[in-house]
């Protein structure tokens, strides 16, 4: 994904406004600080704070947090899937140790510490580059079993937007239950697919993949621009600006690129998530 730089008064102000353009929240972005105001006479702030800011790479989590818990659920003896949990064998599994000999399982534990270190250490640093077409098909392969689980009549398919960006679409009738009220379960499912991906690949791929459901969020987003494009026109004919109803990151964007197709106004962020509005401004 490529770099955005923004400026603003302070670092957090040029955060936040790279987070609008980028439309994504904090967790999902990374940041690089390039210049922060200096303190002048007085104590007054001189020049500007500038950042450099992009959609943070898709990581998994490491496989070696993976075969540890596995290693330890073999070593107590238990050989059931319940054992791997992390911090719950070790009580569990107590009483049954006086059934072996008492060696086998010391030796199971001198072989977990002995032997992961040097091939663990080649599965942290040997991560490869997944592509975006990758991470689609996956994301593709799982909604295709959720609309079947649900017993749903729906056609799966992908299509690229840019680069870096690609979005799989649901469409079909009756998918009401895969958008939820105000789109929630829509994003509750965005989420889901962003785990699968983690379990089923290792590495990183620069894009995102984003969902739709029989046309939500293109009806949201067009909606939403024709009611911008009305305020904008409001405040260009008044002088007056006005501030909108908080919404998300992904929301706040549109707003931002339809006003700035717009002549005579223009566009700030004030306040913080979840409460975070764009405030539409004369120019």
């Amino acid at each position: 994904m490529e770099w955005v730089e923004i400026t603003g008064r302070t670092v957090e102000e040029a955060k936040d406004a790279a987070l609008d353009q980028l439309g994504v929240d904090t967790v999902d972005a990374e940041f690089e600080i390039l210049e922060e105001p200096s303190r002048g006479l007085f104590g007054k702030m001189k020049g500007q704070a500038r950042v450099r800011a992009r959609i943070a790479p898709t990581s998994p989590r490491p496989k070696v947090e993976r075969r540890d818990r596995r290693k330890k659920g073999s070593g107590n003896g238990g050989g059931r899937k319940q054992s791997q949990r992390p911090s719950t064998p070790a009580a569990d599994e107590t009483p049954v140790a006086p059934a072996s000999n008492g060696k086998r399982p010391d030796r199971r534990r001198g072989a977990q510490k002995a032997a992961p270190t040097e091939k663990e250490n080649t599965t942290v640093t040997d991560t490869v580059d997944v592509d975006l077409a990758e991470h689609t098909r996956i994301v593709t392969e799982f909604l295709d079993g959720l609309v079947d689980a649900f017993d749903l009549e729906g056609r799966v398919e992908a299509v690229s937007i840019d680069d870096d960006t690609s979005e799989v679409r649901v469409e079909g009738r009756d998918l009401g239950i895969l958008v939820g009220p105000k789109g929630n379960t829509l994003a509750a499912i965005q989420e889901l697919s962003r785990t699968v991906i983690h379990r089923k690949v290792s590495g990183t791929a620069a894009g995102r993949v984003r969902l739709d459901v029989a046309g939500y969020r293109q009806r949201r987003r067009e909606a939403l621009e024709r009611f911008t494009q009305g305020v904008a026109e409001e405040v260009r004919s008044s002088g007056v600006q006005k501030a909108l109803e908080p919404m998300g990151s992904a929301d706040r964007k549109v707003v931002h690129d339809t006003v700035n197709a717009l002549d005579g106004v223009s566009t700030i962020s004030e306040g913080d998530e979840p409460r975070r509005r764009v405030v539409i401004i004369p120019s």
